[in-house]
């Protein structure tokens, strides 16, 4: 099964990438995964793209459509794949479409887990970091034992600055100004498939799990 995985930031899609992976046995694709396997592996098109990272400027799609090609191509995308943070634009997604006909496959579906914002602002304001262990908590999903501090060293927890309620809202504003006409390519294609991502981890991904389960049986 060929599959792209959306949702914005907070949204929960690793999550539901691993239960993908682990019940469907296959890879699950990012695009940092994607480039740093090319450059460790010395690839022309790895070369390439790190002479772009390093200069700190984008990778051209021609280079991302090849690296992606020659990921897709290797043994354990056999069964399929779950791509991740690709495509990101109109053009990517149309390469991404010749690429998969040249390779005499398609997609089946791309899995949108929709979350309202209001939600995700909650989810993504909520994270605290202890300075001292770098441990992770949630104000409502994780707390720690005692508020404010961390269980493994007693720190006081900090918010990250990328944290605060008005950059996670600016962010997810950039994230649906760039992602909104990808799903609408993918709505007029009839690939979309859409998901409520407030619900409990599990009932998302039983959920997911009944559609994936059609291409099965």
């Amino acid at each position: 099964m060929n599959l792209i995985l959306m949702g914005l930031p907070g949204a929960g899609k690793g999550t539901q990438a691993e239960k993908i992976v682990e019940k469907y046995d296959i890879p699950h694709i990012s695009t940092g995964d994607m480039f740093r396997l090319a450059i460790k592996e010395g690839t022309e098109l790895g070369k390439e793209a790190k002479s772009y990272m390093d200069k700190g400027e984008l990778v051209p799609d021609e280079v991302t459509i090849g690296i992606v090609r020659e990921r897709l191509s290797k043994p354990d995308c056999q069964k399929g794949f779950l791509l991740d943070g690709f495509p990101r634009t109109i053009a990517q997604a149309e390469a991404l479409e010749n690429l998969l006909k040249d390779m005499d496959e398609s997609l089946d579906y791309v899995l949108h887990i929709d979350v309202p914002q209001d939600q995700l602002v909650e989810r993504l304001t909520g994270r605290r970091i202890c300075p001292t262990c770098g441990a992770t908590y949630h104000v409502a999903f994780n707390p720690p034992k005692e508020e404010g501090k961390c269980d493994n060293d007693g720190s006081e927890l900090i918010q990250r600055e990328d944290d605060q309620p008005e950059t996670v809202r600016k962010r997810l504003e950039v994230n649906v100004e760039q992602t909104q006409p990808l799903l609408d390519f993918y709505q007029d294609k009839g690939y979309l498939v859409s998901f409520e991502g407030d619900k409990d981890i599990n009932e998302v991904f039983k959920d997911i799990d009944q559609k994936l389960g059609d291409l099965n049986s």
